[in-house]
């Protein structure tokens, strides 16, 4: 893959892959009955009172109604011109923490063209992020945050960053590279998500009761205890790094995050034996 296009890799499997039924899918995701129940009215306005969210990243079959809630929150109080969506690595493939800087993401409903200014004023003093492409064509984490965006908006850009490396340290350098260039932005025409899962293939109950310990970390901003939670009681959180480096965001613009949804994929199969945790956290500003 050259840096001009990124080609959608999960269309067609995490969600689908023609534009008209893609956008029936996605209503769906909002009226389902895990999810918000209605589609959002979208604000004609800079962004008022959240910076970001933590939202899924499985199939929309599975975690598409706990998507909706973050983003039909985001769509009631404005219009981000950018959206800096941060998703841990899967694939292996690329370097620790990797950024495209430049071109676009061919999607499904048109094409996203990378917001070049923001990309390279995050890079100018962050030594831990590389320009690397190569991390970003199998990923999955931040491609299935970008319909949701482009049926709300139509016309957003990205910053993709896409993090191997997830330790506390790295996630805080992240955030705070994120906020120092750019935090005078965020919350108003920028909105950073991050992109995350919780626990991973265990019975639901104890998913959930797991999943809570983690977010009431999250909720806490307390990035040392969330990364000791989820350590010490194993939770497969798979976008750790992506969430400190939202809660560093949080915490240098004094947000507040709230839990607007949990449920697991047997919520919405029925099979609970086995199942991957879901969970929308908004933050929201103080009030001015």
């Amino acid at each position: 893959m050259q840096s001009d296009i990124r080609y959608p890799a999960q269309a067609g499997t995490f969600y689908e892959s023609d534009p008209e039924r893609l956008k029936q899918q996605i209503i769906g995701c909002f009226n389902h009955r895990l999810g918000p129940g209605r589609l959002p009215l979208v604000k004609n306005q800079p962004l008022s009172k959240f910076i970001g969210m933590v939202s899924p990243h499985a199939g929309y079959m599975y975690s598409g109604p706990v998507a909706a809630h973050g983003f039909s929150k985001l769509a009631e109080d404005g219009r981000p011109k950018t959206a800096i969506i941060l998703g841990p690595n899967h694939t292996g493939l690329g370097s620790g923490v990797s950024m495209m800087v430049s071109g676009k993401w061919h999607m499904p409903l048109g094409d996203v063209e990378i917001d070049r200014k923001v990309a390279s004023k995050i890079l100018e003093n962050c030594d831990i992020i590389d320009v690397d492409t190569t991390a970003h064509m199998y990923e999955h984490s931040i491609e299935v945050q970008i319909p949701f965006l482009q049926f709300l908006y139509g016309d957003i850009k990205i910053v993709p960053i896409c993090m191997m490396l997830q330790d506390q340290a790295t996630s805080v350098e992240v955030g705070t590279c994120i906020y120092q260039a750019v935090g005078d932005r965020i919350g108003k025409d920028i909105v950073v998500i991050a992109s995350s899962d919780f626990t991973h293939y265990e019975p639901h109950e104890i998913a959930y009761e797991k999943d809570m310990s983690a977010i009431e970390r999250i909720l806490q901003l307390d990035i040392e205890g969330f990364f000791n939670v989820i350590r010490c009681r194993d939770i497969s959180v798979c976008g750790p790094g992506p969430i400190g480096a939202l809660m560093t965001i949080a915490k240098e613009l004094n947000a507040k995050p709230r839990l607007l949804k949990w449920a697991s994929s047997g919520d919405v199969i029925g099979y609970k034996s086995e199942v991957v945790g879901y969970a929308s956290i908004i933050f929201k500003k103080p009030k001015s």
